[in-house]
């Protein structure tokens, strides 16, 4: 797009701004933040998702409970999926199905239930670090 490598710089993107993208702050997110920070921005964008879901999934691989396991490895990958669902879409490979980006899509019920998960996430590595005396 129109962002190019390194963007048009913050809140100076025209295609998000001039009314051009329908729910730009929901669904269309991606492609506000592809345009101003460009495909450089992207690829960090990409990098930072990689390091969550690779450390989601490795505090339920360090976890002593089953539960705390299990919870972890379907977060991280419902997190891959709203990632892969949510780009796709937006790059046009995929129909419009209003499917939030995690962390970053304003919406409550999505980023509620997004932050709960981190919650339980946090609390498994807590809990999981804890020695048995």
């Amino acid at each position: 797009g129109s962002g190019g490598i390194i963007g048009k710089g913050f809140l100076k993107g025209t295609q998000s701004y001039l009314e051009f993208l329908p729910e730009k702050h929901t669904d269309f997110i991606f492609t506000l933040f592809s345009e101003e920070f460009g495909f450089i921005g992207s690829v960090l964008l990409l990098l930072i998702y990689s390091i969550i879901i690779y450390r989601v999934i490795r505090i339920g691989a360090l976890s002593r409970s089953y539960f705390a396991k299990l919870f972890c490895y379907s977060f991280g990958t419902s997190i891959f999926v709203y990632i892969v669902i949510n780009m796709s879409m937006v790059l046009g490979l995929l129909p419009i199905v209003g499917s939030p980006l995690p962390i970053m899509s304003y919406g409550g019920s999505s980023m509620l239930a997004t932050m709960i998960g981190f919650g339980i996430v946090m609390s498994a590595k807590t809990h999981s670090q804890q020695s048995i005396a």
